[in-house]
């Protein structure tokens, strides 16, 4: 898709394989290409699957308080603008569900978590893979005696953890179960992901769009992972990573460097 230079008015990145590295950090080329980026004024938008305060060290990092830029979190279930912390959209688990994603976890005897602003909130905090989702989103685990009495309704989305294998099981029990009120799939073998019906980062975005008076062809979307398709297929110009998933390789108008080589710097340079 040819476009002049300069007429993209906002980058949306996503963060884990994307904007980060293996180590979850934004290399210096990154940082300042992003930053002389939104001082020419081109809105930044981050865009993922964490919790939203998973996000805000890489927000404050890049100074998007400073620049009017968005946190998109949660894959689309929220969005905040940085600048004020006003939630422009909203989408919550039902209610009545988490007493059954409770007892499944039990039941199964795996590890079940959710968050509640800088903290993760569960009954397991020594679970490994608690702490693999603590360290991802630089938070702390507050543990619980009662899950579903320290938790704080409505929730963004719950997360079931646990050895992969153990999983599959879970992820057909509650898809067949929870059809049609919940999705549920697993963003990493060991986490399975337990959000509002039709979260879409794409459908967010364009939400924002609409809020901002930007056209979707104005919009530059890069991304690595299944959970990026939606946003790179409805972007102006989709870009992949070099190490993105083979499916949203073929999505994309154009693949970029690997996460390890700045390929962020790289669209901007290209693309801005």
């Amino acid at each position: 898709m040819n476009k002049e230079m300069n007429s993209y008015k906002m980058l949306v990145l996503d963060l884990d394989g994307t904007l980060t590295n293996a180590n979850k950090e934004i290399s210096t080329r990154n940082r300042e290409a992003l930053i002389q980026l939104q001082e020419k004024g081109v809105l930044l938008v981050l865009a993922s699957g964490r919790p939203t305060y998973g996000i805000v060290p890489l927000a404050e990092e890049l100074q998007l308080e400073h620049f009017g830029g968005y946190i998109l979190s949660y894959n689309g279930g929220e969005i905040i603008d940085w600048s004020n912390r006003t939630k422009l959209f909203e989408n919550v688990l039902p209610n009545g569900v988490i007493p059954h994603l409770y007892a499944c976890a039990n039941r199964h005897q795996v590890a079940i978590l959710t968050y509640d602003q800088q903290y993760i909130v569960t009954e397991h905090p020594n679970d490994p893979y608690v702490g693999k989702e603590a360290f991802l989103n630089k938070m702390k685990v507050r543990s619980s005696a009662n899950f579903l009495k320290d938790i704080r309704l409505p929730l963004p989305k719950c997360l079931i953890v646990g050895d992969p294998d153990q999983l599959i099981s879970i992820e057909e029990e509650l898809s067949v179960a929870l059809e049609g009120e919940i999705s549920v799939y697993r963003s990493e073998p060991y986490f399975l992901e337990l959000v509002p019906l039709g979260i879409d980062k794409a459908q967010s975005l364009a939400v924002l769009l609409n809020k901002r008076g930007i056209a979707r062809e104005e919009m530059v979307a890069v991304g690595d992972g299944y959970n990026d398709l939606s946003m790179i297929q409805f972007a102006g110009m989709g870009v992949a990573m070099a190490n993105a998933q083979e499916a949203v390789k073929q999505a994309a108008d154009y693949i970029t460097l690997s996460n390890e080589e700045d390929g962020v710097a790289a669209v901007i340079e290209r693309f801005f």
